[in-house]
């Protein structure tokens, strides 16, 4: 790469980078991440690059879900396993109704840092900064806690490398085993309307489970039906620390930031002159660029062309976040002028963020049939554009909070109270995200057979 160097984001303006008042304390934190273990591997990156060209092509789906930001103190063995069980669970309704697989992507070991819509906030006759992500400074309304501390980016690599550590034995040790990951709880199905089709659907996976099985088809002698391919992500917000984990792969010389297996540039950080767009032109990780309603189609494809000179397949997630209202007022646009420049790029959808509201008893939420409407709303633009929606982008856990009102369980305004958990953004509970994957698995199965329909054309 001419002209770039880890640090050469440095030269450019960057948004939402906290200011630490002991500069030099951070350095030395900063050092010591430099000479530390990276967290993933170049090769797997290279793997996981290679499993979202086939989302390109429309010929796999891509699954990116987990916490809106990782805190300290929830760090839990069973909430790792939860949040991986709810992703797993998802992936497998939406091959089974699409016929294609599925990649997984979590937002996980990393996401701590969070941009802010204002450097302060207050409570009272009392200002102090806003909670910028557990890597950064603390959720505590008081002084000394949000205030930028260096050293909690070690903590932050700590727990990232016992998360990495957990899951990758999930995804090896025979936790991922089908025979195990159907056996999901659907309680909340006998409040649905929906409740005929999900066991219908449930029914259908369990048949052709056994179905293999007696073809002597089994974990025992068929490796891939009890291991998975399991990656992870965050938002690259945070640059001297993405900057500190970049690494030189002595295979090939190229630059690989081993924080995460993928990084995304967020909606407020995405100026092409910017620190963020700079940093990520000179890795070989997968990149996604997060869209919203500021978006220009030309602004975005030059950005896709800075990070990805080469239009490399797999290299570029566009990650829509509209509203559902704005859906086919923008993303047509974005769409026809992407295809213009001949752009390869994976379409996603994020429908959390354009949704976000306060609710009657003043907590931050998200309803869950907008979010719903959104996914159908971005399928539908693309079918009329054709294009291929090929990935899911959302914040989700898998513990049982309320946090984003309706699903099958009818979550009110008055209901969020009782287990609103999340250090930021509202995430969708368990039950709520395997409805989510319920309800478009239609729209999902319509979706590939129009890829397919696709590539048979163009052959």
């Amino acid at each position: 790469m001419k002209n770039w160097k880890t640090n050469s984001w440095r030269k450019y303006p960057v948004k939402h980078i906290p200011e630490y008042v002991d500069e030099k304390q951070l350095n030395v934190v900063l050092n010591k991440l430099k000479s530390s273990p990276p967290l993933v591997f170049a090769g797997e990156t290279r793997h996981l690059k290679d499993q979202l060209a086939s989302v390109v092509d429309g010929k796999a789906f891509l699954l990116q879900g987990g916490d809106c930001a990782e805190s300290f103190a929830e760090f839990h063995p069973d909430n790792i396993r939860d949040t991986f069980k709810v992703i797993l669970q998802m992936s497998l309704i939406l091959t089974y109704s699409a016929s294609l697989p599925v990649v997984k992507l979590g937002r996980i070991a990393g996401q701590f840092s969070k941009p802010r819509s204002a450097p302060t906030e207050k409570q009272g006759n009392l200002e102090l900064p806003s909670y910028l992500g557990d890597n950064i400074n603390g959720i505590e309304f008081e002084e000394k806690s949000r205030r930028p501390d260096p050293k909690r980016l070690f903590r932050a690599y700590s727990q990232s490398a016992s998360t990495l550590n957990l899951l990758r034995a999930f995804s090896n040790g025979g936790f991922a085993d089908l025979k195990k990951v159907h056996l999901w709880n659907l309680g909340y199905i006998k409040k649905s309307p929906q409740a005929k089709k999900f066991k219908e659907l449930e029914d259908k996976i369990a048949d052709a489970l056994a179905f293999m099985e007696a073809c002597g088809i089994t974990p025992e002698f068929n490796r891939r039906l009890y291991t998975v391919n399991f990656w992870t992500s965050h938002e690259a917000l945070h640059l001297p620390f993405e900057e500190s984990m970049t690494r030189v792969d002595s295979t090939t010389g190229e630059y690989h930031d081993t924080s995460a297996h993928f990084v995304w540039i967020g909606d407020r950080t995405r100026q092409i002159d910017g620190g963020h767009v700079e940093f990520c032109r000179g890795i070989e990780n997968p990149i996604g660029i997060k869209c919203g309603p500021t978006s220009k189609a030309e602004e975005i494809a030059r950005i896709c062309e800075k990070i990805n000179p080469k239009n490399e397949k797999g290299k570029i997630t566009l990650i829509s976040r509209y509203g559902h209202d704005k859906v086919d007022k923008f993303l047509p646009k974005l769409i026809r002028g992407i295809k213009k420049e001949g752009l390869n790029v994976i379409w996603s959808c994020d429908p959390m963020h354009g949704n976000t509201l306060v609710s009657t008893t003043g907590f931050k939420t998200r309803p869950f049939n907008n979010v719903v409407k959104e996914v159908k709303n971005v399928f539908e633009v693309h079918q009329s554009e054709g294009s291929y929606a090929g990935g899911l982008h959302i914040e989700m856990t898998g513990q049982n909070v309320t946090e984003c009102t309706g699903g099958a369980k009818n979550i009110s305004d008055q209901d969020l109270s009782s287990r609103y958990h999340t250090h930021c953004d509202p995430r969708l509970n368990a039950d709520q995200a395997l409805e989510l994957a319920f309800l478009i698995s239609d729209e999902i199965k319509k979706n590939s057979n129009y890829a397919k329909n696709i590539i048979k054309a163009a052959s």
